[in-house]
């Protein structure tokens, strides 16, 4: 009986963590140099892997660039550990470095996401890498690759924020979701991936590191722990996340976390937290983090509201 085993056999023939060592230096060193302009984004070589490009060949690169024997990887596709995205990709990652895994954010050193940020706050031990698929922010507004460029470099964001405005004249609000961009640093304008509105703030003078990392696009940039990330907002028209006021989780009775709205017959709806590590960890009483919004008051004490 053939087995995947017998087909694919272990074998010494590649590099620990897969990527070769010039191939590891050539990134590390381009984070380096994001991660000392933050919110900029540094080009690299991004190389061939066993999964096609547009299905997280960035965020999979930086990790094996960064993952040891020691670590502890936790890999999450919009907030699920168990999607088969996550899953072939966490499998992958263990198999060519020996790195252990875990579903509980708290215990993990390295933290691959698609999507979004974990609920709980992570610490100053921690790594957060985010898959991305367009890391240009100006995309929308400049399909000129190489003019986006020179605007960064110019800082020139005035077609950024007369988007912003005229979304606001025409439909009394902010439209854009996902992806909403924010100043890095007080210079560059950044694309945080396509994570929710939610997580945006999470970004803010947050201990970990963060790195974004878009392999088909080959580019990638970081921020560096305790730097200010701010999303774009007009004085008096404040940065609102989602509206999920009401909205609790039916598995655990719980609200102020992002989560998926599943439909029902009859066009009612029903509510779960999407990050589905925390909410394993609620069901079965263990002990959690903290959690970034931990009472309603945090919204407004951050002069973060409801949409």
């Amino acid at each position: 009986m053939q087995t995947l085993d017998i087909l694919v056999p272990e074998t010494s023939g590649y590099s620990y963590a897969f990527l070769d060592e010039f191939a590891k230096r050539e990134l590390r060193r381009r984070m380096l140099k994001a991660i000392a302009i933050p919110g900029y984004q540094v080009p690299y070589a991004s190389r061939e892997l066993p999964i096609a490009r547009g299905w997280g060949t960035g965020g999979l690169q930086v990790t094996l660039s960064l993952v040891g024997p020691s670590d502890v990887v936790k890999v999450i596709d919009q907030g699920a550990d168990d999607s088969v995205n996550a899953a072939n990709l966490r499998r992958f990652i263990v198999r060519m470095s020996g790195a252990q895994t875990t579903t509980d954010t708290t215990l993990a050193t390295l933290i691959q996401s698609r999507h979004r940020i974990p609920e709980e706050v992570l610490h100053e031990q921690q790594t957060l890498i985010l898959q991305v698929p367009d890391p240009e922010p100006l995309r929308a507004i400049e399909s000129n690759i190489s003019k986006a460029r020179e605007m960064h470099g110019d800082a020139d964001y005035g077609l950024m924020w007369l988007t912003l405005y005229e979304q606001l004249v025409r439909y009394k609000r902010v439209t854009l979701g996902a992806s909403y961009p924010v100043t890095v640093h007080g210079r560059y304008v950044m694309s945080p991936s396509p994570i929710p509105r939610w997580d945006v703030p999470k970004l803010h003078q947050a201990p970990f590191l963060t790195v974004l990392s878009a392999g088909r696009e080959k580019r990638l940039y970081a921020v560096p722990p305790y730097t200010d990330v701010r999303p774009l907002e007009f004085d008096d028209v404040p940065f609102r996340v989602e509206n999920q006021r009401n909205w609790l989780c039916f598995r655990t009775g719980e609200h102020n976390k992002f989560m998926n709205e599943i439909p029902l017959a009859g066009g009612n709806a029903i509510y779960e937290i999407s990050d589905s590590g925390y909410v394993n960890k609620r069901i079965l009483k263990q002990p959690v983090g903290n959690t970034f919004f931990d009472d309603n008051a945090k919204f407004y004490k951050e002069g973060v509201l409801h949409d």
